[in-house]
């Protein structure tokens, strides 16, 4: 029982460990199966190490280029499979013979000499068709029709394959020409219907055996041999400060890439497991003290910590997977995507650092992982640095273009750097970038997808929802126009109030916006509304225009989830009165009493009170900006009076207890409300003269 208890109490701790756990172990099992070669080294610089010695035999790997020189090589002297089709030959003899029959009839009402005339071209035109079906007539797949003189095809016969110069066989062309010159020579010159006849009945029937010709080719390129040359244990293979040419770095790149292989398959690799264990695990670890330390709340909530590790186990798993199966397509990883999402649901701060652990996981298995982590990282601050003041999605265009040009100055670098010129710069290299950079757009989708999936809200949709032509904004301003010029005027005051204290002016606004949603449903009794000079409430006791005045909450809340507001707007509409009275209509039904009992429920908001500075800053300037149109005769004076006997009401009745808001928060929030209102009312402080 106590087990469970403690279970129980312990829950939320034991979950946050499970989950970075389960990220160390999951990056681990992505790890390459195979060791780390332990010495950095660039093309075109000293090396800096100890001088190299093979420590044992290996054969020297071919460059990419070279090995596809010689798939190339194969390719061009490839020998293409074809085989005879004899039942479409067949078939289309025998259709050539019933019609050749029409063509030359064995009549018995016909002259002697026509039957001989007939009988002699009837056996000439069968020669010359059985000489170009025997011959072959041959497809044409590739351009096997220009080829000249000898270049060969496989052709199969039965099980056997027979080796024949293509010019053996007839070709389309070819045969017309060969049919023309045989009837020139024969009786049947000169006869265009025979011509346009035997011309008719020809057909391919060489087929192309496209499945032999590929496994051919297949078997060809992969016996390729990977290596060009063995260097000999003992032989050394460079000194100190020696500087890297192209020969020794292939060497160098031939040590590395049979030294990791090795170490992957040999008895060893249970070191190397652990060594991936342990830097996984401090990376993980590190991540949780930045979090724990700097990001608690971060850290205690577990949506936000998941969103976290399924963005940088997504771009470590991707990189994986690549590298496993097509290493040539690193760069069109879009790492960078990491820091925008980042950026848009947390910080700069954050974004930043969750992108450095990132690329160093990553820098583990990629090859190169020095440039590779450099170029990342500066193109990680670049892409935060469009970003940090995000107000539109061209922006995610903007950064896009940014990361492509950054990534090929970095490239570009490296080469100078390395060659000292540009004589190896690949146009692959640079299309993949500019994949990498259109992959970047896939931001503003992903963003939608983790608003709906953790519940969050970003900079993106408040832009949205704050549009006053947002259909909700437009009944208000339709319906309710006084309350609409109401919450435009509260907007502004909490914006100006918030960028001074700190917070997210985008939500304070939007929350503004929406607060009195709820008295589109019955306008005209709220005094905002009333332009008729007639007052509803005069028909009403004081307790049922109570319950109106405070149900615009209740209705706010619905109408807002009809909607599909996001709840931390949704939010504002709850706390904006917090648990405070409809003052007006409780006081003077206590009047009224005469100092009887008065249900204090009634006239009381349900809240509850606001928990953020967002919302607090919004229930300070909604009460200022609403008791100031009820100034008669506003001045400096009676406007100062007022903001301070509201905010000296709000902090008596508590309704600040559950905001992170200081009293030095509160005193600028004043301060700020009253000048705000003074330009409002265009009035101006009268100073000593």
């Amino acid at each position: 029982m106590a087990f469970f208890t403690r279970l129980r109490d312990h829950l939320p701790l034991y979950t946050r460990i499970i989950m970075y756990l389960s990220l160390m172990a999951l990056i681990v099992m992505m790890f390459p199966r195979e060791g780390k070669f332990k010495y950095e080294f660039r093309k075109g610089k000293p090396w800096m190490h100890e001088d190299m010695v093979a420590p044992y035999d290996f054969g020297i790997y071919k460059d990419d280029d070279q090995i596809q020189k010689e798939k190339q090589s194969i390719l061009l002297g490839s020998t293409p499979y074809f085989q005879r089709d004899t039942i479409a030959e067949g078939k289309k003899r025998g259709s050539f013979l019933n019609e050749l029959d029409k063509f030359f009839p064995d009549n018995t009402r016909l002259t002697s000499s026509e039957q001989i005339f007939n009988k002699i071209a009837r056996e000439e035109a069968i020669a010359i068709y059985d000489t170009l079906f025997t011959r072959g007539i041959i497809e044409n797949p590739s351009g096997q029709e220009k080829e000249k003189g000898g270049r060969t095809v496989n052709l199969i016969i039965g099980n056997t394959v027979v080796v024949y110069p293509i010019s053996h066989f007839f070709t389309l062309q070819s045969a017309y020409q060969y049919i023309k010159n045989q009837a020139s020579k024969s009786s049947l010159d000169g006869s265009i219907q025979f011509m346009k006849f035997m011309e008719g009945s020809l057909e391919r029937n060489i087929r192309f055996n496209e499945n032999l010709t590929k496994i051919d080719l297949d078997e060809k390129i992969n016996a390729i041999p990977k290596t060009n040359g063995m260097v000999q244990q003992g032989e050394r293979i460079i000194s100190r400060g020696e500087l890297i040419t192209d020969e020794k770095f292939r060497i160098l790149e031939s040590l590395k890439k049979d030294y990791e292989e090795k170490l992957g398959l040999s008895a060893r690799f249970a070191g190397v497991l652990i060594g991936q264990i342990i830097l996984a695990g401090i990376s993980t670890l590190v991540l949780v003290f930045f979090l724990y330390f700097f990001r608690r709340e971060v850290f205690k909530d577990h949506k936000r910590s998941s969103l976290i590790l399924i963005l940088i186990l997504l771009a470590v798993g991707l990189t994986s997977l690549l590298l496993r199966t097509r290493p040539d397509l690193l760069y069109i990883v879009p790492i960078c995507l990491i820091p925008i999402i980042m950026r848009v649901f947390f910080d700069s701060r954050l974004a930043l650092y969750v992108h450095i652990i990132t690329i160093i996981l990553i820098g583990f298995m990629a090859p190169n992982g020095f440039e590779f982590i450099f170029q990342q990282f500066i193109a990680g601050i670049i892409t935060i640095f469009s970003v940090v003041n995000f107000q539109r999605r061209s922006q995610f265009v903007f950064s896009a273009f940014m990361i492509f040009v950054v990534y090929n100055l970095i490239y570009i670098g490296n080469l100078l750097v390395q060659d000292g010129n540009l004589s190896h710069f690949e146009i692959f290299r640079v299309s993949l970038y500019g994949g990498n950079a259109f992959l970047m757009l896939l931001a503003y989708p992903l963003i939608y997808l983790f608003e709906k999936t953790f519940g969050y809200i970003t900079e993106v949709t408040l832009l949205e929802i704050s549009d006053t032509n947002m259909p909700l904004l437009r009944e208000l301003a339709k319906k309710a126009p006084g309350t609409f010029q109401h919450s435009l005027q509260v907007a502004n005051l909490a914006e100006e109030v918030i960028r001074e204290i700190g917070g997210n002016p985008l939500l304070v606004r939007a929350g503004a916006l929406y607060h009195d949603i709820g008295k589109i449903e019955m306008p005209q009794y709220f005094v905002e509304n009333q332009v008729t000079g007639f007052n509803p409430h005069s028909e009403l006791t004081n307790e049922e225009s109570a319950a109106i005045i405070v149900s615009h909450v209740v209705r706010g809340v619905e109408k807002a989830k009809k909607h599909s507001i996001p709840e931390q707007v949704i939010d504002f509409i709850r706390t904006h009165h917090g648990t405070r009275r409809a003052e007006y209509f409780y006081k003077k039904s206590i009047d009224e009493a005469g100092g009887g009992p008065v249900d204090a429920d009634v006239f009381t908001y349900r809240g509850p009170i606001p928990f953020s500075r967002e919302t607090a800053v919004l229930m300070m300037c909604d009460s200022v900006e609403a008791a100031s149109r009820s100034i008669n005769k506003p001045d400096v004076e009676s406007i100062s009076n007022l903001v301070d006997k509201i905010f000296e009401s709000q902090v008596r009745d508590g309704q600040f207890n559950n905001s992170p808001i200081t009293l030095r928060d509160i005193a600028k929030a004043n301060r700020i409300l009253k000048n705000q209102l003074l330009h409002i009312y265009h009035l101006r402080i009268e100073y000593p003269r």
